[in-house]
């Protein structure tokens, strides 16, 4: 069996095991009284979907038939999925899910206690397009103040690209932009269809001249540590490696990430960079917009 057929089949069941738990009650149909089937009926989720119900059948027949992502939001929301259940839908499908939810930027207690406890070493919170949800003061001290910025600016592919403070005190800026656009061009495979992605990509393809060369040579990369070197005004040269901790499942994006000493020069000044900024008011280092959920 192929992957195709494989996923086929495994979006069959599924669709199956969610049409039979939802009850007609629960989207407005009467039960009526010779109703056998548990759940709703092939031809009631069609109804619902607005979709023919041969075509329906046909997917849970699992044939070889190709479903689009309007399609797919239909059925989810027809079926009542959750967030979970919606992504999951999305991914058998082979699809983009056009209406993802807005994305969750709340953090747990622990995930903030962990990230202030790893200072004097620069730590912070971000998803899978660079945005910095969160961060703590020894970031502040290296990278700027992101509590400054506007929310849309505080991601890391945006600066870069575009911040001049970066172009300058990156050391290997060039390399890691080209790095980091090969990263979220592969990244980007999963998300083509989600506003915010699309809206990072078009600004940077409109104001950085060298987002676009990269972005046409259609290269792509995976997350792989390496040592970033970094010239701090005040301490000196700071050699950097990013180590990451994935907040999967609760938040398949979202990762911790810590900027640790390469070499023991490096810790001595971090260090001393902690002590010069003792006295500074620390950043909040909060999400921009709390929401529900937390990851």
């Amino acid at each position: 069996m192929t992957g195709t057929d494989i996923r086929g089949q495994e979006l069959a069941a599924f669709l199956r095991s969610r049409r039979e738990r939802v009850t007609p009650e629960q989207v407005g149909l009467p039960r009526g009284t010779r109703r056998r089937t548990p759940g709703l009926r092939r031809e009631e989720v069609a109804q619902l979907s607005s979709v023919g119900v041969t075509w329906y059948t046909w997917l849970e027949q699992a044939r070889p038939i190709k479903v689009s992502a309007q399609v797919l939001d239909a059925i989810a929301r027809a079926l009542l999925m959750d967030r979970s259940e919606r992504a999951h839908l999305f991914a058998l499908g082979g699809a983009a899910d056009p209406r993802p939810e807005a994305e969750c930027t709340a953090l747990s207690a622990q995930v903030k206690r962990l990230m202030h406890r790893v200072a004097p070493y620069p730590a912070t919170v971000q998803n899978g397009r660079y945005d910095v949800l969160a961060h703590n003061r020894s970031w502040t001290h290296v990278f700027g103040d992101f509590d400054a910025m506007e929310p849309r600016d505080r991601n890391c592919l945006w600066l870069l690209a575009t911040d001049e403070r970066w172009r300058e005190t990156f050391l290997d800026r060039d390399e890691m932009l080209r790095d980091l656009t090969a990263k979220f061009r592969a990244a980007m495979a999963e998300h083509g269809a989600e506003p915010a992605w699309r809206e990072l990509r078009d600004r940077l393809l409109g104001v950085s001249a060298e987002f676009r060369a990269l972005w046409e040579r259609h290269e792509v990369a995976t997350m792989s540590p390496h040592v970033k070197r970094y010239q701090h005004p005040d301490v000196g040269l700071l050699r950097l490696e990013h180590r990451m901790l994935w907040m999967a499942p609760l938040a398949h994006a979202h990762r911790l990430i810590a900027y640790v000493p390469a070499d023991d020069e490096t810790e001595e000044r971090l260090e001393r960079l902690a002590e010069l900024s003792a006295e500074q008011a620390e950043p909040s280092g909060e999400p921009v917009e709390p929401c529900g959920e937390q990851a």
